[in-house]
């Protein structure tokens, strides 16, 4: 289980982001995200701040523009939710480019756009400088319930595995003429994804059976975690962009 796993966000480097232990950059993205929540929507400056502040941690974390700004249309849903919010929303009209929109709409689509974006920035930074594995371990590491971590940590380990499994029978189904895209085989389909379902709660048995019988006890071993938590130093450095984030937020909220 202490084999390193990687994904398809992770950015292999030797940053100082990188190097910090996963729990501290945890809590740091959680902090942030919450400051960015809490500041009031009226506070323009604000969000100009946090943008600056998550520039400043690409750079040191190696981690360009174009990579954050492509993987964050994960959000465009929200995006298009936000743009239409100007239109339905009620109250006072304002006109822009002679359009006539609703006032606390626009409040409410610019505060969508902002938190949403900051947010998945926040969480794309810690993704790229973290690996699967190590998120697991820094989560174990906060005492994170033991049930959620164990079973990401077996969902991580095995996701290949079934993954391969799934490709093999779509694989042996195409060899023998079935093909998904027809409406009427769909049934083979819905076969195989079931057949799919029992060698995985299978295989989950005997591999639960044989760590049993390797004393498993209900929680993984200590070398598991590879090497201690976090030092001092290491908290007080990692704490240095949700302090900034809280300063801000605070002194948002007395101005406003």
């Amino acid at each position: 289980m202490g084999a390193g796993h990687g994904h398809v966000l992770y950015r292999e480097s030797d940053s100082p982001v990188h190097r910090l232990p996963p729990e501290v950059k945890i809590v740091a993205m959680v902090v942030f995200t919450l400051a960015v929540v809490a500041t009031p929507r009226e506070a323009f400056w604000a969000f100009g701040a946090y943008a600056v502040l998550v520039a400043v941690v690409a750079a040191l974390a190696r981690v360009g523009p174009r990579w954050l700004l492509s993987r964050a249309l994960i959000e465009l849903p929200f995006v298009l939710f936000a743009v239409a919010l100007p239109f339905l929303g009620s109250g006072d009209r304002v006109e822009v480019l002679g359009l006539r929109l609703s006032e606390d709409g626009l409040h409410g689509a610019w505060n969508i756009l902002a938190k949403g974006t900051l947010g998945v920035l926040a969480s794309l930074l810690l993704a790229a400088t973290t690996t699967t594995r190590d998120l697991i371990v820094g989560l174990d590491r906060l005492h994170c319930p033991q049930v959620l971590t164990q079973i990401a940590t077996f969902m991580l380990r095995y996701l290949d595995v079934l993954v391969g499994e799934a490709r093999r029978m779509r694989v042996a189904r195409i060899s023998r003429g079935d093909d998904p895209r027809f409406l009427w085989q769909l049934r083979g389909f819905a076969a195989g994804i079931g057949a799919l379902f029992l060698r995985a709660f299978e295989r989950g048995e005997r591999v639960y059976l044989a760590m049993l019988s390797r004393g498993y006890t209900g929680r993984m071993p200590a070398v598991w975690q590879g090497e201690g938590a976090a030092s001092a130093g290491q908290w007080l450095v990692a704490a240095t962009v949700p302090v900034l984030a809280a300063s801000i937020a605070a002194t948002a909220v007395v101005l406003s």
